[in-house]
């Protein structure tokens, strides 16, 4: 199922999403010129982890990575990227977008049971 066009589609959105949310949680935790460093800063800094660390020959990916990272050590990352920009969400007082994102991205890993599987495979 994760390779999934639909799957892959909604992975792509839950990513696209995450940065969003950094940036916007980066812009509003400070004022004039910090906010606005931390509006780019921080999902520069999310982009660059999601990229940079990644499972070799990883099927959901273009198999090619950086850093070769073993599959738990991806998931965790990716879980935590996901958990951050959730609660970041939480932290701006959007009540209902919080529970909304958190469980679309439930959502999709129980549904790439397989890739999970996979990850936690992998050395």
């Amino acid at each position: 199922m994760a390779k999934h066009p639909f799957n892959l589609a909604v992975r792509f959105l839950l990513e696209l999403s995450a940065i969003f949310i950094m940036g916007l949680w980066g812009f509003h935790i400070s004022e004039n010129i910090p906010s606005i460093l931390f509006a780019i800063l921080l999902p520069l800094g999310f982009a660059l982890l999601w990229g940079i660390f990644a499972v070799k020959d990883d099927p959901s990916r273009s198999g090619k990575t950086v850093v070769p990272t073993p599959g738990i050590i991806r998931l965790i990352l990716e879980l935590s990227l996901f958990a951050a920009a959730t609660w970041m969400l939480r932290d701006l007082d959007y009540s209902n977008v919080w529970w909304i994102f958190g469980g679309i991205v439930l959502i999709h890993y129980l549904l790439s049971y397989d890739r999970v599987l996979w990850l936690l495979k992998q050395k």
